[in-house]
């Protein structure tokens, strides 16, 4: 998946949680237009987080954030 200009919006969290209904890992990928900055790309983990809840956790490698789905509250 990308993440775009418009950053972090309600679409993009409600494809989020229909992607991890048939995957259990998802690679985001935080393009210029979002802002190339790496403590951006750290503010928008954990916005995504925040957004999808406790069963998931994430790395964020460069401008990628991998997240991974788990099947109990983990954070």
């Amino acid at each position: 998946m990308h993440l775009g200009k418009n950053g972090i919006t309600e679409n993009f969290i409600e494809s989020l949680k229909n992607h991890f209904k048939n995957h259990e890992n998802v690679k985001i990928s935080v393009l210029k237009s979002a802002g190339h900055d790496k403590e951006k790309v750290r503010k928008y983990n954990e916005e995504i987080l925040e957004k999808l809840g406790r069963k998931y956790t994430s790395r964020t490698i460069g401008f990628t954030i991998s997240l991974k789905k788990w099947k109990r509250n983990v954070r």
